[in-house]
């Protein structure tokens, strides 16, 4: 990649946030809009996590022996039980690398 396009993102996102945070600049969302955009930190979690966790070698791999599909059992566990970010970020890359050293 070019640094001129990395620094094109760069200014980039940081104009998207900016117009967000700064408060003297006349940018009012509505209800309706601020409700959309309630479902967007979902929606991109989601689809960073799902290839990660369900696709092997470009396969739909459904197989109790996947890490990956173990470790996100036992981050939602922690998740659920917990409500901890750190034990749960924590737990659930000890039970990964536990699970792909060992398994």
């Amino acid at each position: 990649m070019s640094l001129g396009l990395i620094l094109a993102m760069a200014a980039l996102v940081f104009g998207s946030r900016y117009l967000f945070l700064v408060r003297r600049l006349p940018l009012r969302l509505g209800p309706r809009t601020l409700r959309f955009l309630s479902f967007a930190s979902p929606a991109v979690l989601t689809a960073i996590w799902v290839p990660l966790v369900w696709v092997r070698d470009g396969a739909l791999d459904t197989r109790l022996t996947n890490p990956y599909l173990l470790a996100a059992l036992v981050a939602m566990g922690l998740a659920l039980g917990q409500r901890h970010t750190l034990v749960t970020v924590l737990g659930s890359l000890l039970a990964f690398f536990c699970l792909r050293h060992w398994g």
